[in-house]
């Protein structure tokens, strides 16, 4: 399982358009083979940053099934004019170091 993380900072006053833009356009990235889930957390220090998890199965299925598919240029349409400034885009391999939840 890939790991692709983003921080995104949107405009002021901006968060709950955002949050709607990301509710439509959930949809589109789902529909990738290869895509395992998404998670939108907003930051509780800065209130205009998210950060984006999403689950992929391998790297090709975002950098080349998503990002080259029709459904991207919708996403981009939908999102890309919220960020300031553009975020970087990275992805994670598995766990080098990990502890589970404590029991109890």
């Amino acid at each position: 399982m890939i790991l692709e993380t983003a921080l995104l900072t949107v405009g002021p006053g901006q968060g709950p358009a955002f949050e709607r833009a990301m509710t439509e356009a959930q949809p589109l990235i789902a529909a990738t083979p290869g895509f395992l889930g998404l998670e939108l957390r907003p930051c509780l220090e800065a209130p205009d940053r998210y950060l984006l998890l999403v689950r992929w199965e391998r790297l090709e299925d975002h950098t080349e099934g998503f990002r080259g598919s029709g459904r991207y240029a919708r996403w981009k349409a939908l999102l890309h004019h919220f960020y300031d400034p553009f975020p970087v885009v990275e992805h994670y391999g598995a766990p080098v170091v990990s502890t589970p939840a404590p029991c109890g």
